[in-house]
C-alpha cells in the first residue's frame, strides 16, 4: 500500500524568496533527476505564509528509504541543500497513509 510523506518546511521571515529562486535553480533541478515520487510543492497564501510544503508518494517504506537514499547521496542536491538549510527555521516531517474512500493522489 502507498505511503505519502508530507514535509512542512517554515521559513525564516523575508526570505521566501531566496527560498523560491534557490529551488527554481538548483533544488528543483537536482531532484529531477531521480525517479518521480513528487505529488507537488505548494506555499501558504493565507495563514502559513512562509512555509514551503511538498508531498510525496512511495510504494512503500523501502521505496521511500531508497528514494531519500539516492538524492542525499547526489552532490548536486547536497550543495542545494547546504544553502537552503540557513533560510530554514524548522522542518517537518509526516508519514500518512492513504484512508480507505475518497480520491486519492
Amino acid at each position: 500500500m502507498a505511503i505519502y510523506e508530507l514535509r512542512t518546511y517554515d521559513v525564516v521571515v523575508g526570505k521566501m524568496s531566496q527560498v523560491v529562486e534557490l529551488y527554481k535553480t538548483e533544488g528543483w533541478p537536482a531532484l529531477a533527476k531521480h525517479p518521480n515520487r513528487l505529488v507537488g510543492y505548494f506555499t501558504g497564501d493565507i495563514g502559513a505564509l512562509n512555509q514551503v510544503v511538498h508531498l510525496w508518494k512511495f510504494e512503500d517504506d523501502a521505496d521511500r528509504r531508497e528514494f531519500w537514499a539516492g538524492v542525499f547521496a547526489d552532490p548536486d542536491f547536497m550543495a542545494f541543500a547546504a544553502k537552503l538549510r540557513p533560510l530554514l527555521q524548522a522542518q517537518q516531517n509526516k508519514l500518512l497513509m492513504r484512508a480507505p474512500w475518497g480520491p486519492h493522489p
